[in-house]
């Protein structure tokens, strides 16, 4: 890793073709279905400071990451819900950097990890299960504009590799 490595982003960032094939979407779906497992095996044996350790300065700890990726990807499978059902909803962000600090921050990360767990089996299910046609569906995001269901996958495949890199980065510069 060179000195100028952004721990930001330690996969790179976000760079989704503007041409999705279905082996790109193959691909972010099985990104999708390892993350469970992933996200798990990224934190077993962490002790509870090495939880409360952020991944760089001025980041999120080791646990907030684990809860962010919950809390997103909850919201992540409702939005496709929600674009297979209707026609284009709208759908609003939300505050990430304040969703880390509310009080259920410092809740175990088995909480969120159970909750990844069974989010992930049934949105991998729901994906497997999807038409041709039902990528081109999509949502229209209040600062981010439409994005097809294929993007999404795209976007939340790279979610899950970007989130437990800041975990797996952390552990092999702390020599955890």
């Amino acid at each position: 890793m060179s000195e100028t490595h952004d721990l930001r982003y330690p996969v790179g960032p976000q760079n989704i073709p503007a041409n999705i094939t279905p082996d790109d979407i193959r691909g972010a779906m099985q990104d999708i279905a390892e993350l469970p497992e992933q996200i798990r095996e990224a934190v077993r044996g962490l002790s509870e400071d090495q939880l409360d350790t952020p991944y760089r300065e001025g980041g999120w700890t080791v646990r907030q990451v684990v809860h962010h990726v919950g809390d997103s990807h909850m919201t992540a499978f409702h939005r496709v819900r929600r674009a297979l059902t209707e026609d284009w909803p709208e759908i609003h962000g939300y505050n990430e950097k304040l969703f880390a600090e509310l009080g259920d921050r410092t809740a175990p990360v088995e909480w969120s990890l159970d909750a990844i767990e069974g989010t992930h089996a049934r949105w991998v299910m729901m994906l497997e299960h999807m038409q041709e046609a039902d990528w081109q569906r999509g949502f229209r995001h209040s600062e981010r504009g439409s994005q097809t269901l294929a993007h999404a996958t795209m976007l939340y495949a790279w979610h899950s590799r970007h989130h437990v890199a800041h975990i797996t980065g952390l552990r092999a510069r702390m020599g955890w």
